[in-house]
């Protein structure tokens, strides 16, 4: 049994990593964690929007840019990973 730091040929080395696109990406998955609850920003009914209290279209919009949010992290920690 060895308990040294030897390399095994059946395990898949790491890639190399972009740290500046993981960093990017981490940001991109934060912001709506901290858009959303920081609860101060939308506690309130005005401004409305096609007759919606801001609460509820504010909540709604987070749908769509958290999407775009993930999904741009998503394809920036792929291209971070350069192929070996």
């Amino acid at each position: 049994m060895s308990l040294g730091n030897d390399q095994r040929s059946d395990t898949p080395a790491v890639p190399e990593t972009d740290m500046r696109k993981m960093t990017a990406a981490g940001v991109l998955l934060l912001i709506p964690v901290v858009a959303l609850l920081w609860v101060s920003i939308y506690a309130k009914e005005g401004p409305e929007l096609f007759g919606f209290p801001f609460f509820f279209w504010y909540q709604f919009a987070w749908v769509f840019l958290c999407s775009a949010m993930t999904w741009s992290a998503y394809k920036l920690t792929l291209s971070a990973r350069k192929p070996r």
